[in-house]
């Protein structure tokens, strides 16, 4: 029996969804793929910032698309959502991968480095190359806390060049708590990331100042 999954953050994206989602997401990806349609738009996005063999965070990571398809690159990928549902289907499809229940807004690197079973010593945490937040994460997240979210991704990726990239519906999209391009900006500032490029689509597309979607690339520095 599915059950809801309790929300003591008032995480969003849980309100909406009761954490049970997972499967019917998976299903509708699955049956998309069979269609021949091009489900990896935001994984080639970011595979294009990056050297080979990189580290990618996939902050929000859902199902574990783009973190699979990224893996599958040639990348070093860990993905961490909030929904168990969500991470169980994740599991299933990539078991070898690091996947991870947790809200972005207590994220940390320790979280993310996978523990020894042996009782060896824990070695540093390594900070990503690059962490995404697609899917429309930051319109899901516990209202008022993009600013929290933005700290702890940047804290997570490289000082001095490591990416943070972002895309989401401006107007809130389906269930969602619009956020306004500047309030955006003005937590990346006040996480300490640097505004790169912006685009109205995970194909590059020219970005539009009234567009109704955007995605966001900045650097750390």
């Amino acid at each position: 029996m599915t059950t809801e999954a309790k929300n003591p953050s008032g995480n969003r994206w849980l309100e909406v969804t009761g954490g049970t989602r997972g499967p019917a997401y998976a299903a509708r990806f699955r049956a998309l793929a069979a269609e021949g349609r091009d489900l990896h738009g935001e994984a080639r996005f970011c595979d294009a910032l990056l050297p080979r063999g990189a580290r990618v965070l996939d902050a929000g990571c859902g199902t574990g698309r783009i973190a699979v398809e990224l893996a599958r690159r040639g990348h070093t990928t860990a993905g961490v959502d909030i929904d168990a549902s969500m991470l169980d289907e994740a599991r299933a499809e990539a078991p070898g991968l690091t996947w991870v229940l947790g809200d972005l807004a207590a994220l940390d690197l320790a979280m993310l480095h996978p523990q020894p079973v042996d009782g060896g010593a824990v070695s540093e945490a390594e900070p990503f190359d690059l962490a995404v937040a697609a899917g429309n994460v930051m319109i899901y997240l516990t209202p008022g806390t993009e600013f929290p979210v933005l700290a702890a991704l940047a804290s997570c990726v490289r000082p001095g060049g490591g990416l943070v990239v972002a895309g989401f519906a401006l107007d809130g999209g389906e269930g969602g708590v619009p956020l306004a391009v500047d309030r955006y900006e003005a937590a990346c500032a006040a996480a300490g990331l640097v505004p790169v490029e912006r685009f109205a689509g995970w194909g590059r597309e020219p970005w539009d100042p009234d567009g109704d979607y955007g995605v966001f690339v900045h650097r750390r520095g």
